[in-house]
């Protein structure tokens, strides 16, 4: 009986090994997902642009008048300008990796003016200066943080600088300087705005006052000589159109 039972075990051992012979190899196991995150393109600052700008400027002007007939110690007087400037921006940006550089000119429209009152205008209590045009040529350096531009500026200022005194109005071309920084968005493809600052100093003008009132004593027949220096500060605001970059 005991042999019976062990041949009949052998006998379904033998079958079952067959059997799991005949199966198909298991498949191996899965390896879990891995989660891509979409690439997000970087914008491109590159390109030329064009667009307006406007915004608000003021500074003060210095008035000097060196030792002459008439003013035996000299004299000089400072007192404040302001208005408002508006007009257009052309630029070129090149970009490598975060960082920006380009080049940017500009023309506005400016209503800048002192007032009219100021100790150093004895001769008729009133003198004034301003300009009625300012245009900038600069450089631009900056770092990109994807679509925000965060950049520093300085170059050439130039504008029409007129001084009133005693009732004669001088004009000169002047040539200064000017510095500062901004920070500019890319709110489309194509479309960028900015708010940024100027300092702009726009040196010295020389101005001769020749009415009767200047021509007569206590002054010299040739009348009263001096210059007046301007300095600036502006904030604007622009937006502006970027073509295809390279």
């Amino acid at each position: 009986m005991a042999r019976l039972l062990t041949l009949i075990c052998a006998i379904f051992g033998f079958a079952g090994s067959a059997f799991a012979a005949d199966l198909p190899p298991a498949a191996p196991a899965k390896a879990p997902a891995i989660y891509v995150p979409p690439v997000v393109p970087v914008y491109n600052w590159s390109g030329v642009y064009l667009g307006i700008n406007g915004g608000w400027g003021w500074g003060s002007a210095k008035y000097t008048i060196p030792v002459q007939t008439g003013f035996p110690t000299g004299a000089t007087g400072t007192f404040n300008d302001n208005g408002g400037v508006v007009g257009g921006t052309l630029g070129a940006n090149f970009q490598t990796g975060a960082f920006v550089f380009g080049a940017e000119g500009d023309w506005d429209y400016s209503a800048i003016n002192t007032g009219t009152t100021a100790t150093i205008c004895q001769v008729s209590g009133t003198c004034q200066t301003g300009n009625n045009w300012l245009a900038t040529l600069r450089g631009r350096a900056g770092f990109a943080a994807d679509r925000v531009l965060f950049y520093a500026t300085a170059g050439g200022a130039f504008a029409n600088v007129q001084t009133v005194f005693n009732g004669v109005t001088t004009t000169h071309d002047q040539a200064g300087w000017t510095a500062g920084a901004g920070v500019e968005w890319a709110f489309a493809d194509n479309w960028t705005a900015r708010v940024e600052y100027l300092y702009v100093d726009l040196g010295s003008t020389n101005f001769n006052c020749t009415t009767v009132a200047c021509t007569t004593t206590p002054y010299a027949a040739s009348g009263i000589t001096g210059s007046a220096s301007l300095t600036e500060n502006l904030i604007r605001a622009g937006v502006d159109f970027k073509f295809n970059g390279w």
